[in-house]
């Protein structure tokens, strides 16, 4: 059997970006993951937590919090793009590494700007762009493995190149097994219109890694038809918390659990931007609702594993 290791991230906490006024220090966020059970978590965008190794060892430890993975971008699809890519991923694995962690979650750039939702490219890649990104994501891989020893954990997003379900069997098809590994985000396979148990039963060795989230699904059927930006739909409250939304939770952990893999399960819910007392009892209430689960393979503390 499976060991599920539940944990939180900034991403719950509002967090979307390295600086902004809109949302909680990241002293604020440390203390509330802890109060609210979690022991595990990402590091979120770079550089909202302290990017000092030392330092950030330090902040976790105060509060009994490991390092679960860091978070990247890429757009490996576009000429000439190594060099910045590996830029940020190169700064995201070290300080991962350093601190403990063993994976990174390497999420596609959106083809609309974040910001204003407008297109800066085109949704659809063609032929040798699907080439030049899935080559470039196994390079990434190893690079990053044989450079600093963490694991590519490939993360599907919604107004991205790779969301769809005909999208995401393609990456995985076209990348190598013993690199690239998927990190299954539930909540972005929902909105994109995927079947989170067929992506479990098509492709059970490559699950290196899960994102809890749900949707809302009345928001995400009409965001959808009205080909709102990702940013737009996660102000309407597209993300919801469990139980409310899509997909089921728990029989997709239960899928999990009998792959007999160890492996991250980090809850997320976007509210960026949110008030600042809001995460804190959803992400209490969340973690009750997983606790009584009935899943006996998940993990809340370092010591449940032992």
């Amino acid at each position: 059997m499976s060991v599920i290791r539940i944990g939180s991230a900034p991403d719950s906490w509002g967090v979307w970006f390295t600086d902004d006024a809109r949302q909680l220090p990241y002293e604020r966020f440390l203390d509330e993951v802890a109060e609210a059970g979690y022991r595990w978590i990402e590091l979120g965008p770079f550089g909202y937590l302290p990017i000092d190794p030392q330092q950030l060892r330090e902040e976790l430890a105060q509060r009994d919090l490991t390092l679960s993975a860091g978070t990247v971008f890429e757009h490996l699809h576009r000429p000439g793009s190594w060099d910045t890519v590996w830029g940020q991923v190169s700064r995201v694995a070290e300080l991962t590494a350093k601190v403990g962690g063993k994976h990174v979650v390497v999420i596609p750039e959106m083809w609309r700007d974040s910001a204003t939702g407008a297109a800066i490219e085109s949704r659809d890649l063609s032929a040798e762009q699907w080439h030049a990104k899935t080559s470039g994501v196994d390079r990434l891989a190893k690079a990053m493995y044989e450079s600093y020893g963490v694991a590519l954990q490939y993360h599907p997003h919604a107004d991205s190149h790779v969301g769809a379900p005909a999208e995401v069997y393609r990456l995985l098809e076209s990348t190598d097994p013993d690199f690239v590994h998927l990190c299954l985000d539930t909540g972005h396979i929902s909105y994109c219109g995927g079947d989170n148990l067929a992506i479990i039963g098509k492709y059970p060795d490559r699950i290196g890694y899960l994102h809890l989230k749900q949707v809302d699904p009345a928001i995400s059927t009409a965001v959808t038809t009205d080909d709102v930006p990702f940013g737009d739909a996660v102000r309407r409250g597209v993300m919801t918390e469990p139980p409310t939304g899509i997909p089921d939770l728990p029989p997709i952990l239960a899928a999990i659990a009998h792959l007999d893999i160890d492996v991250f399960a980090i809850v997320e819910q976007d509210m960026y931007p949110c008030e600042p007392d809001r995460p804190l009892p959803i992400a209490q209430r969340t973690r009750k609702f997983l606790s009584g689960c009935g899943i006996p393979a998940l993990r809340f503390t370092p010591e449940d594993v032992r």
